[in-house]
């Protein structure tokens, strides 16, 4: 089964963009031009187009949702930051067909190490066929998202701010922060940590301030690579914030506590760099050129909901945290596969009274433990006696296999159970890629359909054929008599009666259409 091919002709209920300019879409127009048309109405408006916005568009495009993506800034963001997608962003990558255009920007690299960097290698027999990390640079993922949601369908228009936002019970009207006034069924602010559509909502945001600061960067330095190792090796002891990594020829990622350094709403400085490279490290290396310089904190945050009405919050807009285990992205884009086949549902018709309600249930206890796990991670590069003494103790006991194994699959979120109620213990947990006769399972998942995998060769999907697709597969590579999976590749019944089957088709995906 492939991708499904989206033309550019218009169809009766939608209409693809060939040329990105504002001038050219009915109803959306330029403050200058005067004209006087009503705006236009989409489906879903996306506020933010980074990767959280960018998978979401591509998701609701599957199902033929009108989708209009809204960033504020003008140009993608230049600075060549490394991000790492974990083992459970990598296989939903799969089940679109995007790992491998993917894979050809990225660094392969070990699934271990990433509970507060603690050096211990990767359980074996991780249950994944992708059971690695993928460095990749920001701006490539960022780009590669949005490439595909565009060749989706999805329109993006960049260098448009929301101002405002009033919904009512048919829909929500956007205002930009140059007056225009766009009208939608559903919001979504993918909008980031400052949040524009949360605050608008008045959805709180607790939690804790940063209070510690980190500088990252990329740069070259003055020194021999010797001297760098010998004396990064022994602050290292001591300070788990403060590396120098070779990020390319001559050119070092650069990590060091900011404490004390300019104002914290300022971009930081190469000077900023080398004060405090000076005062950890007795040297600043010769630091000079920069490629990139930021700085971040280690605030941790959680709205209250997720969704109010028409308007919903997803990825940063919804949760902060501190970059220990490299989970933000994959927790955003996760979010996106999580809520894209729900709003679809809920457009087109057929969702299930409480289906897009499951998207906070669902989404925000996993936030919540991402929250705590990073909590726990920053106590644990402290200097004080204390954390010192559990992290060593916590380092003796991730020699145990059940311990190294229990937080690599929290970090990479392979460990996810969602509450489906009672059952199977595979019963509301993602399905690994198992081998199906057509080749591999994620192949069957593309399209963002549903997905009856039927191992006795007797059940149907009946009436909801036109949202969920068959396969009648004795040989599968699957403990089980049969599974019905959702979009998103999460196990949602098992089994062999027809009659729970279909309370369970039911459930999910609604009424049969006949």
């Amino acid at each position: 089964m492939h991708s499904p091919q989206f033309t550019a002709e218009p169809s009766s209920n939608d209409t693809v963009e060939r040329d990105f300019t504002m001038g050219d879409v009915p109803g959306l127009r330029s403050p200058a031009s005067g004209a006087d048309r009503a705006p236009l109405i989409f489906d879903v408006i996306i506020a933010g187009c980074g990767p959280t916005g960018a998978t979401l568009a591509a998701e609701l495009r599957l199902h033929d949702v009108r989708v209009l993506v809204l960033e504020k800034e003008t140009e993608p963001v230049s600075f060549v930051r490394i991000v790492g997608l974990h083992i459970r962003s990598l296989e939903l990558m799969a089940m679109r067909g995007l790992l491998q255009r993917i894979l050809q920007h990225g660094r392969r690299r070990p699934a271990g190490g990433f509970f507060a960097a603690i050096p211990t290698p990767a359980p074996k027999g991780l249950d994944s066929a992708y059971a690695y990390l993928l460095g990749i640079p920001q701006p490539v993922i960022v780009r590669l998202l949005e490439e595909h949601a565009i060749e989706l369908g999805a329109r993006v228009r960049r260098g448009c701010a929301v101002a405002g936002v009033e919904q009512d019970d048919e829909g929500v009207t956007v205002e930009l922060a140059d007056g225009q006034r766009l009208r939608s069924r559903y919001l979504v602010g993918c909008d980031g940590a400052r949040s524009t559509v949360r605050k608008l909502l008045g959805v709180g945001f607790p939690g804790e301030p940063s209070r510690n600061d980190t500088l990252m960067g990329e740069m070259a330095v003055g020194v021999p690579q010797e001297e760098i190792a010998a004396k990064v090796s022994e602050i290292s002891e001591t300070s788990k914030r403060f590396w120098l990594r070779p990020a390319g020829v001559g050119v070092y990622s650069v990590v060091v506590p900011a404490a004390g350094v300019s104002d914290r709403a300022e971009p930081p400085t190469l000077e900023d760099f080398a004060q405090q490279l000076r005062a950890i490290a007795g040297t600043d290396f010769g630091v000079h050129s920069p490629r990139w310089l930021s700085r971040f904190g280690d605030a941790t945050r959680l709205a209250e909901r997720y969704r109010v009405g028409r308007v919903l919050l997803a990825g940063d807009a919804a949760h902060i945290h501190p970059p220990l285990g490299g989970q933000g992205l994959n927790l955003g884009v996760q979010d996106a596969f999580n809520l894209g086949w729900k709003l679809a549902a809920q457009i087109r018709g057929w969702a299930p009274k409480t289906l897009l309600d499951t998207y906070q249930a669902e989404r925000h206890p996993v936030a919540e433990d991402v929250l705590d796990n990073t909590r726990a991670q920053m106590e644990l590069t402290s200097t004080e006696p204390g954390p010192r003494a559990v992290r060593r103790l916590l380092t003796e006991l991730m020699d145990f296999d059940e311990v190294n194994r229990y937080l690599i699959e929290k970090i990479t979120a392979i460990g996810i159970r969602y509450d489906f109620g009672d059952g199977p213990d595979l019963q509301g947990r993602r399905l690994r890629d198992i081998d199906v006769k057509q080749g591999h399972l994620y192949g069957l998942l593309h399209r963002g359909r549903g997905l009856l995998l039927d191992r006795t060769e007797r059940l149907t999907v009946g009436g909801w054929s036109d949202r969920v697709d068959y396969l009648a597969d004795p040989t599968a590579a699957l403990d089980a008599p049969c599974v019905l999976l959702r979009p998103d590749g999460y196990v949602a019944w098992i089994g062999d009666d027809q009659q729970n089957l279909d309370e369970y088709l039911s459930r999910w995906f609604g009424k049969p259409a006949n």
